[in-house]
């Protein structure tokens, strides 16, 4: 039976590059249709949107597999003003406690995700009190100019985004800062596995994964996010004993020291 998890764990990534594989091929023949040869030159935009297009079409399973998790009460946790890193296809707008929200500003440098938060905003009816902003933590102008400043967050939440940010320690930096004395930074995430097996099949699934869904397999987030800055509570991470998975899971609400 161990051996039969095992590998299942070491092979499952390859479901998801592979639908990316076809998502990506549909947004290539896509951008051809549109803009002919010229599309070539700004393969990003191809990246983009086949991204956001795996992410909107998984969504329902996302959510699903959430449930499961310490995902919703996490969210729940979330007070106060509020900034979301990452929210894709905006999987954590229903988990929100409305009572305890003043805003939220989310930010994404994606543009692609626009449309289904904006469905998910009117049928929740939370039009008021969430903002989706296309840009990353990094663009401190654009935030500036939504009142986003050093610490004006009471709380900061990333649901598996810090795998897929370009630099985590200037993330998390950047995060620190916006936070007030005191805030939170809510996180749920996927780091290297600490079983030396598993951590072999994430370093050979990483190129592809990384290339096609867009996130690293094998960092050490919670490094990371301890040396941000001074925490209050950083006994408080929990970090999941998952050997035979490739994204073992780490989590927490860090309190940044007043």
């Amino acid at each position: 039976m161990a051996l039969k998890d095992r590998l299942r764990g070491i092979f499952r990534p390859f479901l998801l590059i592979w639908l990316s594989i076809q998502l990506h091929y549909a947004a290539l023949k896509e951008a051809l249709r549109k803009d002919g040869l010229a599309s070539l030159t700004h393969p990003h935009r191809i990246r983009d949107a086949a991204k956001a297009k795996l992410l909107i079409i998984t969504s329902d399973g996302f959510i699903a597999f959430e449930n499961t998790t310490v995902v919703p009460s996490l969210v729940r946790a979330a007070h106060g003003t509020i900034l979301e890193l990452g929210p894709g296809p905006g999987n954590q707008i229903h988990r929100y406690d409305a009572s305890r929200v003043d805003f939220v500003y989310a930010v994404d440098p994606n543009p692609h995700y626009g449309a289904a938060i904006a469905a998910k905003l009117e049928k929740l009816d939370r039009q008021d009190k969430y903002k989706f902003l296309v840009c990353g933590v990094e663009d401190s102008e654009i935030l500036r100019r939504e009142g986003v400043t050093e610490g004006s967050m009471d709380t900061v939440l990333s649901i598996q985004v810090l795998c897929a940010v370009g630099d985590v320690k200037s993330v998390m930096r950047e995060v620190w800062k916006l936070l007030r004395p005191g805030g939170s930074f809510v996180f749920w995430e996927h780091e290297r596995s600490r079983d030396a097996a598993t951590a072999v099949a994430q370093v050979c699934w990483n190129p592809a994964w990384s290339a096609l869904v867009g996130c690293c397999l094998h960092r050490d987030i919670k490094a990371d996010i301890l040396a941000a800055g001074e925490w209050e509570n950083p006994g408080d991470i929990v970090v999941d004993d998952e050997p035979y998975s490739c994204l073992p899971r780490i989590w927490g609400v860090l309190k940044k020291k007043a």
